[in-house]
């Protein structure tokens, strides 16, 4: 099976600030991250697109005990994107014993670092939201 977007190009994609991700030709649907079909139909007219990055706040967790490497706790969202496809990040900007059920629905901006962690091979990015 042929991917729309490899792996290395959608890192590559991450360290040039983009989101790369899919828009299915049969159904209209985004799927992020790319995958070999779509996410909603399992459709292979997959067509490369740029996920815009911005999108609503719909959950999110407390995270109390991290890898290592990550200085626990932070926020993990999972954002509605403007697509309409569903993207994890962790969330800038507030401290953890802030969070409340307020941020559902708070609009958030999608901003990529590298990760912090030691990884052997790429340096993978990691994609965080900061509050609009």
């Amino acid at each position: 099976m042929e991917y729309p977007i490899p792996y290395v190009q959608y890192q590559e994609g991450l360290r040039e600030g983009k989101l790369l991700g899919l828009h299915c030709q049969t159904c209209g649907a985004y799927t992020f991250p790319p995958l070999g079909v779509c996410r909603s139909c399992g459709g292979r007219a997959l067509k490369p697109t740029e996920i815009e990055g911005r999108g609503v706040i719909r959950t999110f967790t407390v995270i109390r005990v991290a890898p290592e490497g990550i200085e626990p706790p932070y926020i993990i969202v999972m954002v509605e994107m403007v697509q309409g496809n569903w993207v994890m990040g962790r969330l800038t900007g507030l401290e953890a014993h802030q969070a409340q059920m307020g941020l559902i629905g708070k609009r958030v901006r999608l901003e990529l670092h590298p990760s912090p962690r030691p990884f052997p091979v790429d340096e993978p990015i990691i994609l965080t939201f900061a509050l609009t």
